[in-house]
């Protein structure tokens, strides 16, 4: 066997195992880890919704506090340090 052929033939076989391993999930160490990467995603999209409401809430005080008048501003500033 020539070395050239030699060298196609390594890389063929890296290929198909790489393939067979993202098929049957043995890249991430085993099924069951897999999952557990899922539910960690799951858990980050909900924190970052969390996250969105929280900060539309404030937008929407702030979007508030702008289109009212100067008299209110500062009545509205002073509720928010109270709290």
């Amino acid at each position: 066997m020539n070395p050239f052929e030699m060298v196609v033939l390594i890389v063929a076989i890296v290929m198909i195992a790489g393939v067979v391993k993202s098929r049957h999930g043995f890249g991430h160490g085993s099924r069951r880890r897999g999952r557990d990467v899922e539910d960690g995603a799951g858990l980050e999209t909900l924190r970052l919704r969390d996250e969105v409401k929280q900060l539309k809430e404030r937008l929407h005080v702030l979007e508030r506090i702008t289109t009212e008048r100067e008299s209110s501003l500062s009545r509205e500033i002073e509720e928010l340090r109270d709290r």
